[in-house]
C-alpha cells in the first residue's frame, strides 16, 4: 500500500467538483464516491503528519464526522426510497473545504515519535533534517527498501560526523589528520574544507579525536563498505547485493554515532 501524505489528499479534494449557487454548496450534488474516497485517504495518513493546531484538528475531526453522517444518512434514505438530504454549507465551511484547508497546514514528511531526537545538534534546521532522514530510514526498513535505508544511513553518518568535527578547532583536526597519514590509516591528508571530505576521512579523524568510540568507528567502517557495494560496478565484481543485514548494519552505524555524540 502506498504511503498517503497530506498534500496528496489536498490535491485529490481539488479534483472534486463542488457545484455552488449563491456561494452555497448542496452536498448531495457532490459525487458520493468522492466523499467516501476522501475519508478513506484521510484515514491512511500517518498520525505523525497531522501536526495542525488544536483548533484546526477539532475542525478537521468535525468535518470527517459530518461526511460520515451524510453518507450514513444517504444510505438510509436510499434504502427507504427517498432522495438524499441536501446538507447545505458555505463554500469555505463545507466539510471537504475544511479538510483540505486543515491538511494544507501539515507536512508530508515527519519522523515517528520514537525517532532519535538529536537534541545535541544546536542547528535546528539540521536537527529537523536529520530526524526526517531517520524517519525515512525507519520507513524504508519497514518496507524492505534495503538500498534506500543503507544510502540514507550513510548520509546521516556523514552529516553527524561533519557537524561534530565542525565543533572542534582546525588545529586539532589538522594534527589528527596528520597523525593518521603518518601511521597509514589515511593515504593523504584531507583538505581544509571539511564539507569536501569523504566518509572514510570523517570516520578516522573523528575516531582519532575521540569523538566516536572505537567500536562505533568499526561499525561505521562496515556501514561505509556496505554503502560502497551499492555501486553497480563494484556490486557486480564482488557478487553482492544490498540486503536486510547490510541495511541494518548501516543503520546501526548511524545510531551508534548519534549515541556517542549525545553523551
Amino acid at each position: 500500500m502506498p504511503r498517503i501524505v497530506p498534500s496528496q489528499v489536498v490535491q485529490f479534494i481539488a479534483t472534486i467538483s463542488l457545484p455552488e449557487h449563491n456561494k452555497l454548496v448542496r452536498m448531495n450534488s457532490v459525487d458520493w464516491a468522492a466523499l467516501s474516497s476522501t475519508l478513506e485517504l484521510v484515514d491512511q495518513i500517518p498520525g505523525e503528519l497531522l501536526t495542525m493546531t488544536g483548533a484546526s484538528y477539532a475542525s478537521f475531526t468535525q468535518a470527517k464526522e459530518q461526511i460520515k453522517n451524510m453518507l450514513d444518512n444517504w444510505r438510509a434514505n436510499q434504502a427507504a426510497g427517498h432522495d438524499r438530504d441536501p446538507f447545505i454549507f458555505t463554500l469555505s465551511q463545507n466539510p471537504l473545504a475544511v479538510i483540505r484547508d486543515t491538511l494544507a497546514e501539515c507536512p508530508d514528511e515527519s519522523p515517528a515519535p520514537s525517532t532519535s531526537e538529536f537534541n545535541f545538534v544546536s542547528d535546528s534546521d539540521l536537527r529537523t533534517n536529520l530526524r526526517n532522514d531517520m524517519g525515512a530510514i525507519n520507513r524504508a526498513l519497514s518496507n524492505g527498501e534495503w538500498k534506500a535505508a543503507t544510502v540514507l544511513a550513510g548520509s546521516v553518518i556523514e552529516a553527524l560526523l561533519l557537524w561534530a568535527l565542525l565543533q572542534r578547532s582546525s588545529s586539532d583536526i589538522a594534527r589528527a589528520a596528520g597523525a593518521l597519514v603518518q601511521c597509514g590509516d589515511l593515504k593523504a591528508k584531507p583538505g581544509a574544507d571539511l564539507e569536501q571530505w569523504n566518509l572514510n576521512e570523517y570516520t578516522e579523524v573523528a575516531a582519532k579525536l575521540g569523538i566516536i568510540r572505537a567500536e562505533t568507528a568499526a561499525q561505521v567502517r562496515l556501514a561505509r563498505e556496505f554503502r560502497n557495494l551499492i555501486h553497480p560496478g563494484r556490486a557486480q565484481r564482488l557478487g553482492q547485493t544490498c540486503d536486510r543485514g547490510m541495511a541494518l548494519s548501516a543503520v546501526a552505524g548511524a545510531e551508534h554515532v548519534a549515541r556517542d555524540l549525545a553523551t
